[in-house]
């Protein structure tokens, strides 16, 4: 069994990996064959960490709080991702 601790570092992980994502791919010279998939795994998988979150229990000491945001702006950081390729490079 997970402890907090160990729950709480996955979801953070995935916040940044996420958002680690969109900046890589916003800064990406080779833009032309930025491959869009992978930027849509992430938001899906951003998706379900959030939702997880939502359905915990409450009363995390503000840690649930602040993981439901950080989550939220990485999912904001790669759809903006997302739209810069689309925008700059047809994908």
């Amino acid at each position: 069994m997970k402890t907090d601790n160990t729950t709480r570092r996955n979801v953070l992980q995935i916040a940044a990996a996420g958002a680690g994502a969109a900046a890589l791919l916003a800064a990406s010279a080779g833009g032309a064959l930025a491959y869009q998939g992978n930027m849509e795994r992430a938001l899906a998988e951003l998706q379900t960490a959030l939702q997880s979150l939502r359905e915990a229990t409450p009363d995390k000491g503000g840690h649930k709080a602040t993981a439901i945001g950080l989550i939220e702006r990485a999912m904001s950081e790669v759809q903006a991702g997302i739209d810069f390729a689309a925008q700059h490079f047809g994908d």
